[in-house]
């Protein structure tokens, strides 16, 4: 066709050959000097510690993450092993940057199940979920073919991506830690939508645009729960930001964090551990010194906009605190309460103030749909 390459332009892609012979070359000699000459680069610790531990898996990680590459793309840039000096200055100029640069480009890609998502969503803390291209985790990472999510890119619910990027001073030795920070915005999709979101059950990593590692995301994340997947529209994309934005306040908080946990290990649980669970949740976040009673007269001025509603809310929450199974809904009925109690961020004096309302001396507090359907 005109304008395309000649046939004798084309060029064969000699990184795969590389590729499918690493554990070879690493067992080189010259591998192993031009290990040895990394080792004594204070910059390519970052490189170094790429997850491994001991030093034989540092030299491998020197290896996977410097070298192998550096060979991988002067053989592409060559169109084959005839050297060429000036590719490969070319090239070495551009791993010459990543390591002594002043900054580190960092990534890390998680697939994404039980959403679909239009639209790319920025959640804040560098992280957004948007929908993957074909082929873009085995571009980096030829294995991730046999490590996604089974049926991974056959559903719209079954093709995003978590991403983290980030960007760090050359002075920081360790990287972002991808796995809790993936976690924590797992917890807030699952919040905001009700979805059976979950990420991984690996996490995919490069440093400089080039793959730096592979690790397991943590379980709780990794975990799909039962349910109907859902769609993640621009109001529960806020949500999901605003909550990721929270979370945080748990660390602070310790009765709010077991809240937030167990309402999650609910998700996974059969009865009576469900229940159990979720009672230990409620009270745990509006419960106080007063018991599971009074968190669920809580709950019910929390999350029920009317009087018929909150009294309808608390007739169903009479399962858990009469001590027996859980009936329908409730677990959503949490789940919305663990919401408010997130956004309205000050969890004593929002307990004072559902008091106040329970005894009629004050309005009930607004709730965060109400602020934000009013916007």
């Amino acid at each position: 066709m005109p304008g395309d390459p000649s046939f004798y332009e084309l060029r064969p892609l000699a990184r795969t050959y590389v590729d499918a012979r690493a554990d070879r070359l690493f067992k080189l000699p010259d591998t192993a000097a031009a290990i040895e000459e990394l080792e004594r680069e204070p910059a390519a610790r970052i490189f170094a510690q790429a997850h491994q531990t001991g030093r034989r898996n540092e030299e491998r990680a020197l290896y996977r993450t410097i070298l192998l590459p550096l060979l991988g793309a002067v053989a592409d840039a060559c169109g084959g092993f005839d050297w060429d000096d000036g590719v490969f200055n070319r090239v070495y100029e551009e791993i010459e940057q990543s390591l002594l640069g002043e900054r580190h480009e960092y990534g890390a890609a998680a697939p994404l199940v039980g959403l679909s998502v239009p639209v790319a969503v920025e959640l804040g803390r560098d992280i957004v979920v948007r929908m993957s291209a074909v082929g873009e985790l085995a571009a980096y990472w030829p294995e991730a073919r046999g490590l996604l999510p089974t049926g991974f890119g056959d559903e719209p619910e079954r093709m995003c991506i978590l991403e983290l990027s980030a960007v760090f001073p050359a002075s920081q030795e360790e990287a972002p830690d991808a796995p809790a920070e993936l976690a924590d915005a797992v917890t807030a999709l699952r919040l905001a939508t009700a979805a059976p979101v979950a990420a991984g059950p690996i996490l995919f990593e490069r440093l400089d645009w080039r793959p730096y590692g592979i690790r397991p995301v943590l379980p709780i994340a990794a975990t799909e729960p039962g349910g109907e997947p859902s769609r993640l529209d621009e109001f529960r994309g806020r949500l999901a930001r605003d909550l990721l934005e929270r979370l945080p306040a748990c660390d602070a908080d310790p009765e709010l964090g077991e809240a937030v946990d167990r309402w999650e290990l609910s998700l996974f649980a059969d009865e009576p551990f469900r229940s159990e669970l979720l009672r230990e949740s409620l009270a745990a976040l509006l419960g106080g010194t007063d018991g599971l009673w009074a968190a669920a007269a809580r709950a019910a001025v929390l999350v029920g906009d009317r009087g018929k509603d909150r009294g309808e809310l608390f007739a169903s929450l009479r399962g858990l605190t009469g001590g027996g199974r859980a009936e329908a809904g409730v677990s959503d009925v949490v789940r919305r309460a663990v919401v408010e109690v997130l956004m309205h961020g000050d969890r004593a004096g929002l307990l004072s103030r559902l008091d106040e309302s329970l005894l009629g001396l004050s309005p009930r507090p607004v709730s965060y749909f109400a602020v934000r359907a009013a916007v």
